[in-house]
Order: structure tokens, then sequence, then C-alpha cells
């Protein structure tokens, strides 16, 4: 979920302070306000979650000196400096530090509402990538995002640790919102690569002369980026919708990979993402330089071969957002849990996040349910599932390892506590926790 991001205003006149946040508030913008630089270097610092608006003549520690302090504590932390008339040389210099843009007064408010949006996103950016190389540096966290016990689950996991040791390229397949990019998340954070450069491009997302120029450069001269191809040298390349690439452009990869030599300098690890009936990545790319790409392979299962693990994402995701929202997470009836486990899921894992995330909403109004999120999803479920062909016993299963691992987590591994709000006697629930396999020591803080 991504982090909202703040902005910082720093100025000595308070009637500036209101006016600036006043107007970023009307943007929809969270901001703080400080009436010195030394008041905002209590609180700015490395990995801050937003970007600084600062004055540059204030007394005591001006805004160039707090510019410089502030680069010196994170570098790439956008500080968008407000510049008197006449000020345009403090203003170079400022940019020469690092400044992100600045402000002339007296400024356009739609001007600072416009550099605000671009200073928000490079910062969000920014700490994305930041996160991302944290969880990368341990393979184990990230293998942990790839939730499921189910046997589909355990057998992708294994090929993620079987391949992810292994040099050569990759060829990651399965629906969308399947979860493809994060399984390249951590088929590098699992290998020998893992310190190197991760670079994620998405091929989708460029027409064909800015993908060539992304992909194999030269640069624009503005651009202090490498090429892609260069940027993860030595690291792993993920080409997005690779099927998307056009003939020119899977020629030219193609060259690529075969001067690289074996093992190959850069991996790249091609994410392909076919959504027409009877269409293959076999078929959308040329043979030649599919079978380079598919020496290794890995086929995302679709969230409705899971069984299970549906239940277990939907409650750890609910209960994220019920935090995140500051209420409690929705309860699942049996009938709920049972329609979960039915539902199609063409949209799959990513699908499930935006039904979690509406069914908090919806309970913290007070209003609706599960099921009619899954009826408004699906026009064609009906009120009452078919099991066509699992039996009942399967689905009361399933809740009932739900309900208790739920409580188990909730009370913290307390058998008691949990015996209580089950009304379960002690060799009851003993039972049913060996033959679900679930382990009171993994519940304990």
């Amino acid at each position: 979920m991504a982090q909202a991001m703040k902005i910082a205003i720093v100025d000595d006149e308070k009637d500036m302070r209101q006016s600036i946040s006043q107007w970023l508030a009307l943007s929809g913008y969270d901001t703080e306000s400080f009436g010195s630089a030394e008041d905002a270097l209590k609180t700015l610092g490395a990995n801050y979650p937003g970007i600084v608006i600062t004055d540059i003549k204030m007394p005591g520690m001006d805004g160039i000196q707090l510019l410089k302090k502030l680069m010196g504590l994170d570098s790439a932390l956008p500080v968008i400096m407000i510049t008197g008339h006449g000020d345009v040389p403090m203003a170079v210099e400022a940019m020469r530090i690092g400044a992100f843009d600045f402000l002339e007064k007296p400024f356009n408010p739609d001007r600072m509402s416009e550099l605000a949006k671009k200073a928000t996103a490079a910062r969000r950016l920014t700490l994305d990538n930041r996160q991302l190389r944290k969880e990368l540096s341990d393979g184990g966290q990230i293998m942990q995002k790839l939730i499921g016990q189910s046997p589909a689950m355990e057998r992708l996991r294994e090929d993620i640790l079987d391949l992810g040791q292994a040099d050569g390229h990759v060829l990651i397949e399965g629906g969308t919102g399947t979860g493809k990019t994060l399984v390249a998340h951590a088929l590098h954070a699992v290998g020998s690569r893992a310190g190197k450069r991760f670079v994620l491009l998405p091929c989708a997302a460029m027409d064909e002369a800015a993908l060539m120029k992304r992909l194999f450069g030269p640069m624009d001269p503005d651009d202090s980026r490498l090429p892609a191809i260069e940027e993860a040298r030595g690291g792993t390349l993920v080409l997005e919708d690779i099927e998307s690439l056009t003939d020119g452009a899977q020629a030219r990869l193609l060259s690529v990979i075969n001067d690289q030599g074996n093992p190959p300098e850069t991996r790249i690890v091609a994410i392909c993402n076919l959504q027409d009936e009877g269409k293959t990545c076999e078929t959308a790319l040329r043979s030649d330089l599919f079978y380079r790409l598919a020496a290794l392979r890995i086929t995302v299962p679709p969230l409705r071969q899971r069984g299970e693990d549906i239940l277990t994402l939907f409650t750890r995701l609910s209960e994220q957002y019920a935090d995140e929202y500051g209420c409690d997470a929705p309860q699942v009836s049996a009938q709920e849990a049972a329609q979960l486990l039915q539902a199609p899921w063409p949209g799959n894992v990513r699908q499930l996040i935006n039904l979690a995330e509406r069914a908090v909403l919806q309970s913290r109004r007070g209003t609706g349910t599960i099921a009619s999120l899954l009826m408004n999803d699906h026009e064609d479920m009906q009120p009452v599932m078919t099991t066509e062909g699992k039996p009942l016993k399967e689905y009361v299963e399933a809740f009932e390892r739900m309900l208790i691992d739920n409580t188990m987590r909730r009370h913290k591994g307390s058998i008691s506590s949990v015996m209580d709000e089950l009304c379960l006697p002690r060799r009851t629930l003993n039972e049913k926790m060996a033959k679900y396999g679930l382990q009171r020591s993994d519940y304990l803080d």
C-alpha cells in the first residue's frame, strides 16, 4: 500500500506558511509547518515520507543552509525553494546544491501544486525503490510475501529457490494479477545476484521509440540514466509484458542475449502476461528468442487453484486494511468462506486485494456483506453456491481452519482464550489444530 506523501513547509512568516498549507490541503496534500529551519531539522531527515518547500531568506539558519543540511541527510529528498524577486542567482546556487526546483515570489499557486505533484511522485519512487532494495537484500523476507500452503504455492516456492540459484534467463508466465512481478523480485533475492542491480522495465507502458531508447540507448543528453541493458549489468533485468515487444525490439534483444555469452553477464527475467484465449507466449515471440528466454520457466498459479490460500490471503489483507483504516476487520461467515473459495477470480490476487479493501470500508460503515461484494464482482454467481464436485465437508474444514488460525493469532497463542471464544474443550481444540497443521508456537510473540 502506497505511503501517503507529506509536504513540510518551512517559512518564518506565519501568514505565508498558512497560505501555502491551505492551498496544498485543497489540492489533497498532507502538510506540516515549521517556523524555522532549526525546528524543521528536528523532524526532517533520511527517508522523510514527503517533500520540503522552504523560503530561502529566514533569520538564523537560512534556506540555503537548510538545503545543504537536508542534502547531507538524504540527497534524494526533493526540496523546492521559494525565492524573492531578484534572487535568481541564489536560486541557481540552490539548484547546484541539489534543490528540486524553485518558485519566485509572488508565485502562482497552480505552479506550486504542479511542482508538488512532480516532487512527491519522484519521492514516492525513491522510497519505493529503497524499500525494494531492502527487501531484496533479504530473500527470506520477500519469500514470506508468497503466502499460502496449497500444493501450487509450495511448488512455486520450490521452483523459485531452485531457479534462483541458476544463471540462465527465466520466463515467468501466468494470468493478470497472479503476482508474476513479485516472483521476479523473489528470484533475484534468493540468488547469487541479490546484491547486484535489479532493473524493472514495463515494456507495454512505452511506445516503440521510447522503449528502444530506454532499453538499448542512446539516452537523451539530459537523462542521467544508463540504458536498461547497461544499468542492469551484472544483475537482473526484468522485462514486464515481453509479448508487447515489436519484431525489431525482439531481434535486437536476441542479439544482445547472444553476445552475452554463458553464463550471461546480465540475467533477463521475462514476464509474459497474455490474456487472449488461445494465445501463448510461444506464439507471441519469435521462436529463437522464446527458446533463449524459456530455458528456465515458471508458471504462477491462478488464485482459483490455490484452495484455502484464498481464505488465508483474504484474512491477512483485510486485517492490514482494517489496521490502516482504524477499524475492525469484517467477520467471515461459513457461507461467505464457501463463496470466497468458489469464486472464479479472473483478476486473481489483485482482485482479492481490492475486495478485501472494499470489505473493510463497507464493514466500517456497518453496511453490506462480503457476499454482496462477490456478487457485484461476479454477476453470474448465485447466492447459494454449487460445490462443483467438491464435498461440503471440504468447505467446512477450510472455514474451521481459518477460524482457529484467526483466533489463535488474535490471542497470540493463548489456548485458554481461544477455547473461551470458540467454546471448545481443550482436547477438541488440540485435535483440530493437529488436523489442520496449526502449531501454537507459530502464534507466540
